[in-house]
């Protein structure tokens, strides 16, 4: 588990502030979850044969004795929520939510057990135009974000549970028919998870993949139809995409689209980005039948493409926008009540007081990275002037009104 320090954290913002922008230009509206849910609410969402299940969940017993769990993703916990409350049977919901998630896994770089995700669900609308518009909202971020050409969009259909069976059915034989060469992890999921085979890594399994049944193959009629006007929508608005058969996800509860963007600018292609369509998963958590469909994305990856691309503004990464000082002993009142107006005069202002002596001013200044500086000093009758450094010149001799006038035109609305 990482620690987020604060030469780290305005990047953090900036993001942050940048999704919040775009899911709300969308008309979604933040739902905030608790951390720790029952741990039969994924059991029954995720799957008890999935991995996250089986090997990456952190769950304990309370001192009742009930079995609960960090939440390991948020989707569950959203249609959890929802359900309780009263938000979902006959009505439409655009949901997003942001947090830290967790999961036992190997760490490594951009990857943690608590790891932060947003994600964004939409409920009660069964059409593929939804499917379309979260994809739509996806690409606006990335354009916002100024990552567009580092990503792609790969898409699949997982079709009716109906179709999925038969397709599953096709799979299965065939895979028998090769299972002396599949590796140990696909050997394992062809009876409890066979369409996992499909997402493997091992290369001896991917060339057997490469002549296996495809899913789209034998998709239903309404699937086949969705998916077609989905594309037809990406189209329309100029989405490039690639269709993978291959696309599975890892969580038991997607049908029809499922949709993943991915990016090589990190080295080996990763996962930026991922989600689908889950229309049996609140009925299948106790709920009346609605269709919903969502995706997430994790913080910590989106972090080092912007630092990798060199996407964070300089603004980002600015800590604080104006240092301020006293210019000789006697006078840190005077310096504390003059931050307390700078901050009232220019709302949203930065100001930090030098708090420690007079020794160091200039260092301590350049190491918040201000990009002004005021030196306050006292005259012999009282009055207090003040010295403003800023854009690399210097402006002397300015009484408080005329400091603040100038703040204004430095940082002012």
């Amino acid at each position: 588990m990482n620690d987020i320090l604060p030469e780290h954290t305005p990047v953090w913002q900036y993001l942050e502030a940048t999704i919040k922008r775009v899911v709300g230009a969308y008309g979604y509206s933040e739902i905030r979850m608790p951390i720790v849910e029952q741990t039969d609410l994924f059991k029954r969402s995720i799957g008890e044969v999935t991995d996250i299940v089986e090997k990456e969940m952190y769950t304990f017993d309370d001192r009742n004795g009930e079995s609960l769990t960090l939440r390991p993703e948020g989707t569950a916990c959203c249609v959890r929520a929802g359900e309780e409350h009263g938000l979902l049977y006959n009505q439409t919901q655009r949901l997003w939510y942001m947090g830290p998630m967790f999961r036992y896994e190997k760490p490594q770089k951009g990857r943690y057990r608590q790891f932060h995700q947003v994600g964004v669900e939409a409920f009660g609308m069964a059409s593929a135009d939804v499917d379309a518009e979260l994809i739509l909202l996806t690409a606006e971020l990335w354009r916002q974000l100024g990552m567009n050409d580092a990503v792609t969009l790969q898409l699949n259909s997982l079709g009716s549970n109906e179709a999925r069976a038969r397709y599953r059915d096709a799979l299965v034989t065939y895979l028998r028919e090769h299972f002396d060469a599949l590796d140990e992890d696909s050997q394992r999921r062809l009876d409890s998870n066979p369409l996992r085979v499909l997402d493997s890594k091992n290369e001896a399994t991917r060339v057997i993949l490469e002549q296996a049944p495809v899913l789209t193959d034998y998709l239903d009629e309404e699937s086949a139809r969705d998916f077609a006007q989905l594309r037809e929508i990406l189209d329309a608005a100029g989405i490039k995409y690639e269709v993978n058969p291959y696309l599975v996800r890892g969580l038991d509860y997607y049908c029809k689209t499922v949709f993943e963007w991915v990016t090589d600018a990190l080295g080996a292609q990763g996962t930026v980005c991922a989600g689908g369509r889950y229309d049996g998963l609140v009925k299948q958590l106790g709920g009346k039948p609605t269709p919903a469909v969502g995706f997430a994305m994790g913080l910590e990856r989106l972090i080092l493409l912007l630092e990798a691309m060199e996407l964070v503004p300089v603004s980002a990464r600015q800590t604080f926008d104006v240092y301020l000082a006293a210019e000789h002993k006697g006078i840190q009142t005077a310096v504390m009540l003059m931050a307390e107006e700078l901050r009232r005069t220019v709302p949203g202002l930065r100001v930090r007081t030098h708090c420690a002596g007079l020794k160091n001013i200039a260092t301590k200044a350049r190491q918040t990275g201000a990009p002004a500086i005021i030196l306050l000093k006292q005259l012999d009758g009282g009055e207090l002037q003040g010295s403003l450094w800023c854009n690399d010149e210097t402006e002397y001799d300015l009484v408080p009104e005329q400091l603040k006038a100038r703040l204004l035109v430095l940082f002012g609305a």
